[in-house]
């Protein structure tokens, strides 16, 4: 952490040239001529300030990124997916801490400063992919911080021995359970839960669930992780990733849902497929469920695409959910920056003890920034500037 004066900044949500001074990495003042002597001064000369973008899903240890060109083969559907990734991994070097390494640079240079990623825990590898992702992370030396969750890819109940090693993850400090389609993949999604939510509860963790199963199926899993919640206390503990249930079930259905996550204070992550619907985001956000972005999996077995950038991830889920007005492009907006910081436990924003992590960049709208994902001309993690117009710093 580091002190700084962003001099002549147009914040989110003003017009007005605005100064933020950043005092042990957090927001410590925003005014108009501010004086720090003695602090380093970066003038913006009237570009928009974003809060740093959170990529609140993300799957690093699986990338490809800096590596030879793999051609795609995954078989079709979830389980060719899976199996593809389990038995190719060895031969291309996987889990890789300089792919993930490379990675996490390209992020940090497209604005990112948080992200949750899901980090595969197998019988096959081990922890090795949580060791990897720590690696990268190390290297990058602070400019970016990562969360894990112990993610059970291959299947947790049909996979004997899963469980307890993502029991090993938790105890060495990974921080989130993951799980997968307790009902589609697994078949048995009450003792699905009962082991995610027993591991959660064990090591007081958070927990983030996979859940792609859709329709009738999906609203049911999704009233069953509510409930688990409540049950538990774990409000503001819980999100549930891709849910796509939530985006192809009646009107009806969706206000009743929504009001449970709301009540049960259950997140949502998004990666706005173009497989799916895209979830509803303007009624999420009016009974204030938080919902993020992110990228997903970057370049890897399950998919040739991705750059690791939260801008083109907003313009996707902008795109998606047929948003055009400004303050519509806005919430895409927000899932890659504010909603992210929610998803994942932070504070995020302009206000005296925000953490100081902004991207700046030539725009004049937020909408803009979206729609033509101007170059980032400065990216800053915890008060230290960290990358400059496309360099790491």
């Amino acid at each position: 952490m580091t002190d700084l004066l962003l001099r002549d900044a147009r914040i989110w949500g003003s017009d007005a040239l605005t100064d933020l001074l950043i005092r042990d990495g957090a927001v410590a003042a925003v005014g108009t001529d501010l004086a720090a002597d003695g602090v380093p001064v970066e003038g913006l000369g009237g570009q928009l300030l974003l809060p740093g973008f959170v990529d609140a899903h993300a799957h690093v240890d699986k990338t490809m990124w800096g590596g030879p060109w793999v051609p795609h083969d995954a078989g079709p559907g979830l389980m060719g997916k899976i199996r593809n990734g389990v038995e190719a991994r060895p031969a291309l070097g996987l889990p890789s801490a300089d792919y993930i390494t490379a990675l996490l640079q390209q992020m940090v240079v497209s604005g990112t400063t948080h992200a949750r990623s899901h980090v595969d825990v197998d019988t096959a590898m081990g922890l090795a992919a949580v060791e990897a992702v720590r690696e990268a992370v190390a290297r990058l030396d602070g400019r970016i911080t990562v969360d894990l969750v112990a993610f059970p890819q291959a299947g947790l109940l049909t996979a004997p021995g899963t469980a307890d090693l993502m029991d090993q993850a938790l105890a060495a400090g990974v921080g989130l359970v993951g799980g997968i389609d307790p009902a589609g993949l697994e078949n048995a999604p009450v003792e699905h839960l009962d082991v995610v939510f027993g591991l959660a509860e064990k090591h007081g963790a958070g927990v983030d669930i996979h859940l792609h199963d859709g329709g009738p199926l999906g609203v049911w899993q999704y009233d069953l992780i509510i409930e688990r919640t409540l049950a538990l206390g774990m409000r503001g503990k819980v999100t549930i990733s891709h849910g796509y249930a939530l985006g192809e079930v009646p009107a009806d259905v969706q206000a009743r849902v929504i009001a449970r996550l709301a009540e049960a204070g259950v997140s949502l992550a998004t990666v706005a497929p173009a497989s799916a619907p895209p979830l509803p985001l303007t009624a999420l956000r009016e009974a204030g469920v938080p919902v993020g972005a992110g990228n997903d999996g970057v370049r890897d077995l399950w998919s040739p695409y991705g750059n690791g950038d939260m801008l083109e991830r907003a313009l996707f889920l902008a795109q998606r959910s047929r948003f055009v007005r400004d303050e519509e492009i806005e919430i895409a907006l927000e899932a890659a920056t504010l909603g992210g910081a929610r998803v994942t436990g932070r504070r995020a924003g302009f206000a005296v003890g925000d953490p100081g992590d902004f991207v700046a960049v030539n725009a004049r709208t937020p909408a803009e920034a979206v729609c033509v994902r101007p170059a980032r001309s400065l990216v800053v993690k915890s008060g230290r500037v960290v990358a400059r117009d496309g360099r790491l710093v």
